[in-house]
């Protein structure tokens, strides 16, 4: 029996002392717990924003991405246009130049030819007088003289010269 009491007083002690312990540190555990609950929500719902705010994010440099992406395409196509533009105006330019240096060629080419022209005539004449005044000189007297000088000149003066 005293192996009865015995185990009785020690569960009543048991009891007693879960019963003291239970009011004791039930509140202050439960009170962590409820707090540490808390601070979980309250992680979960900051990361569900950052969540949210990244997804924005994200979306909006996306979206930037495909305006720089379309942008870079406008840029590049206005610099095909002017360098098309530009070759084809210097082009132009160039093929304008060479047109006029070949036509002040031309003209230098006339001139040159007009006035070797005109003193092959110079000369001609003149060889021509000395010619004809020599012949003239030993062949017939002055006033055969100045008649075969002036059909000479007239002759030469209507002659058509290459043009």
């Amino acid at each position: 029996m005293i192996t009865v009491i015995s185990a009785g007083a020690n569960l009543l002690n048991v009891a007693v002392l879960a019963a003291v312990l239970a009011f004791l540190l039930y509140r202050p555990v439960r009170n962590v717990l409820h707090k540490r609950t808390e601070k979980i929500r309250d992680q979960l719902a900051v990361a569900e924003e950052e969540m949210t705010r990244a997804t924005e994010l994200r979306r909006q440099y996306e979206q930037k991405n495909e305006e720089i992406g379309r942008e870079r395409d406008d840029i590049l196509a206005e610099a095909r246009k002017l360098a098309a533009d530009t070759s084809q105006r210097i082009i132009s330019t160039a093929k304008a130049e060479a047109e006029a240096i070949k036509e002040r060629t031309a003209m230098n080419v006339k001139s040159e030819w007009e006035r070797a022209e005109a003193e092959m005539r110079t000369s001609i004449i003149e060889v021509s007088a000395v010619i004809a005044e020599k012949f003239v000189s030993l062949a017939i007297n002055k006033e055969t003289h100045d008649r075969l000088f002036a059909e000479a000149i007239s002759d030469l003066e209507g002659m058509k010269w290459r043009d």
